[in-house]
């Protein structure tokens, strides 16, 4: 078995949600940045499933002996024809804060009534495990964008998506109340019973 597992990110916020929801694991978690990997990825694919294969891929060839997770994330809005969807974290440019990208996406859609402001958080997360077929996994989570920004707890598009049964946006949910039906939350828990079919996880 692999000695540990690295998440292809050098974010320590998604860092938090990864090791929360693979805390039973059984392996040591670690991000790209403390097991040294420095690299850049050029995720050029048409889908979040894509993008998340050719990173997990990439980063494997540099540490081939433990397991890789990549995910890919975006936000969809259906009124927008799913933009920012693949593109969001480059939306108006990598540099541009969210706070800028978030007012961007509002003022978008200035006037247009809750019914058609329905839109999806979408997580796809690939696992290379040495000797094993790459796995991948689509984690979702329904809601739609509301009139202002509101809450602290979250981190990106947080402020403003908002889920009908809480009544809030996900960045005034606890990290417990939003690992619980997040995106990532979702697709890591698939990727997670992925990997305990294969025999890589422990049951």
């Amino acid at each position: 078995m692999s000695r540990k597992i690295i998440f292809a990110t050098g974010n320590e916020n998604k860092m938090k949600e990864i090791r929360e929801i693979m805390s039973d694991c059984g392996l040591e978690i670690v991000s790209m940045k403390e097991a040294g990997v420095m690299t850049d990825v050029v995720e050029d694919g048409d889908t979040f499933e894509e993008n998340a294969r050719i990173k997990a891929l990439s980063i494997a060839k540099l540490v081939p002996e433990d397991i890789v997770l990549a995910d890919d994330s975006g936000l969809e809005i259906d009124y927008l024809n799913k933009e920012p969807g693949i593109f969001s974290a480059r939306y108006l440019g990598e540099d541009t804060s969210y706070e800028i990208k978030n007012q961007a996406l509002l003022y978008r859609l200035t006037g247009v009534e809750k019914e058609r402001r329905t839109a999806r958080f979408v997580c796809a997360i690939a696992a290379v495990v040495p000797n094993h077929p790459v796995l991948t996994t689509r984690g979702t989570v329904e809601g739609y964008i509301g009139w202002k920004p509101a809450g602290t707890h979250g981190f990106g598009y947080d402020p403003i998506f908002y889920v009908d049964e809480y009544h809030c946006s996900t960045a005034e949910l606890s990290m417990e109340q939003k690992n619980a039906f997040s995106h990532r939350g979702n697709a890591l828990r698939a990727i997670k019973e992925a990997l305990k079919k294969q025999g890589v996880l422990e049951p």
